[in-house]
């Protein structure tokens, strides 16, 4: 029976899963990594380190699961959206990968929105313009290191490098490249016009595929490094924002997706190729069926709780946080919090927003701190759910929860009430790799579709969060004065 490898490039980590198709899951493993910053305001990591940490868990995941491993007929993608690798014409990475969650950019952002309102291009990118996009970063490139721009030969996003040092093949899909921001959306193709007015190499850009497409196989230098087999066929794979909608089993309409983790999102399935034209949220290619995917995006979600913890609190663990939240009574005593740590895209779109806690009392403690920080990050998706249900035209998604958060019933709880909609939470943990692993069965032929191997694969946690209707009023009051609290001190940023 063949067995089937999916592999998620994170920001913190690489994750690889083994799928049975008539078991199911056969074994799971990961390394992390760190993201560097060299100064305030960039965020950026080495490709050889990813290459290393994946090289590292796939020795991990053989020596567990032997048998599996030796099974493996095919593999997919999924990873890290957004971020500008740079190779020359050798393959070599020419400068540290440049992630979604740098700001370095701004002054490019403002020189492309400029350009695109000369041209009426905002209907052929469907985006809006923000840092730590890879069109953004690659002109900061062209700018502030001119000479090693000039030794461009290929721009990838994360998961298309792994892909690359698997099959020695260079290759772009629909998912990443829409999120680059030189992507014809709709068109479902390069955005050349774009990349002509700003002087930009179509050339260094590779052909575009479907994310199912077979993109190679693994290359005899890979085999020696990673365990696998010469010759197993690799798919394009998909963003992680893609992945992870599969694996959390949303592949129609009428489901919507909360996904906390380092950034936070909450993303929706289309059949339709539908944008904001306030350009408040993200619209993506989809990995299957010629769909879209439309979300909303935050930058300092589980990343704002991580930095209480850590660097306020200085707590132990994630699980004694979530304890002091469960602690404190709804609404935190009326502390509210702005995650804004990083600046914010959805629905703001400002690089310099900053963070801050309001009505600080001498009653409140950390109790109060952790929970009004659980409570801003979910106001704070509360405002992308509610742009995307007056761009779909629908209010009655039922919601699944995704990521870290899930380990936090008091989390999980809070977004039913802020929501206001029952919450439900996937048993996969690792969902992103689950949908990379999917993504390459249905490729390779392994599998017969995306419907029916979520069908399969996918479960939920009996345990259904229901909203309590006294709690959803008073937080409806809390959220009024959360996106109040924005408009009074937005001009301070």
């Amino acid at each position: 029976m063949n067995c089937i490898l999916g592999i998620d490039l994170g920001t913190s980590s690489v994750k690889a899963m083994l799928l049975d198709p008539e078991q199911g899951v056969a074994g799971v493993q990961a390394q992390a990594y760190t993201v560097e910053i060299p100064q305030p305001g960039y965020a950026q990591q080495q490709p050889e380190q990813w290459w290393d940490a994946l090289c590292k868990t796939l020795a991990a995941l053989k020596e567990a699961n032997q048998e599996a491993f030796a099974r493996i007929q095919a593999v997919g993608l999924s990873g890290q959206m957004h971020g500008l690798v740079l190779l020359d014409q050798n393959g070599t990475v020419l400068r540290p990968a440049i992630l979604w969650l740098d700001q370095r950019s701004e002054a490019e952002c403002m020189q492309i929105r400029q350009k695109i309102a000369e041209n009426g291009w905002d209907s052929l990118l469907e985006n809006p313009i923000f840092p730590g996009f890879a069109f953004p970063s690659l002109l900061w490139v062209k700018k502030h290191e001119p000479s090693v721009y000039e030794k461009i030969a290929c721009v990838m996003q994360p998961k298309d490098y792994i892909r690359y040092r698997l099959t020695g093949l260079a290759g772009a899909e629909v998912t990443d490249a829409s999120a680059s921001l030189l992507f014809a959306v709709g068109e479902r193709q390069w955005a050349e016009p774009v990349m002509e007015a700003f002087g930009i190499d179509r050339g260094i850009f590779p052909d575009c595929h479907e994310s199912m497409d077979i993109a190679g196989s693994v290359a005899t230098k890979a085999q020696e490094q990673t365990g696998l087999k010469a010759g197993i066929p690799v798919v394009y794979g998909a963003g992680d924002q893609q992945c992870q909608s599969i694996g959390n089993g949303v592949a129609a309409k009428g489901q919507a997706i909360c996904n906390i983790g380092t950034g936070g999102q909450i993303s929706v399935f289309s059949d339709q190729n539908r944008y904001d034209p306030l350009l408040r949220t993200h619209t993506f290619c989809h990995c299957f069926g010629q769909a879209y995917t439309i979300y909303g995006a935050m930058l300092c979600a589980g990343m704002a709780l991580d930095w209480l913890k850590n660097k306020i609190l200085h707590e132990q663990s994630f699980a004694a946080l979530s304890e002091k939240a469960a602690e404190a009574e709804p609404g935190s005593r009326g502390l509210l919090f702005l995650p804004y740590l990083a600046g914010e895209r959805t629905p703001h779109m400002n690089a310099n927003a900053a963070g801050m806690f309001f009505g600080l009392k001498l009653s409140q403690d950390e109790r109060h701190m952790a929970r009004a920080v659980m409570e801003g990050v979910t106001f704070a998706l509360k405002d992308s759910l509610g742009i995307i249900e007056n761009l779909v035209d629908e209010k009655d998604f039922s919601m699944i929860a995704s990521g870290g958060a899930c380990a936090s019933p008091v989390w999980l709880q809070m977004q039913a009430d802020i929501f206001n909609r029952p919450v439900r939470v996937c048993r996969v943990k690792e969902q992103a790799c689950l949908g990379a692993a999917i993504l390459a069965g249905v490729g390779s032929g392994i599998l017969d579709g995306i419907a029916q191997a979520c069908q399969k694969f996918v479960a939920y946690d009996e345990v259904l969060y229901e909203p309590d209707c006294g709690r959803a009023a008073y937080y409806e009051a809390q959220y009024e004065k959360f996106r109040a609290l924005y408009g009074r001190v937005e001009s301070l940023f």
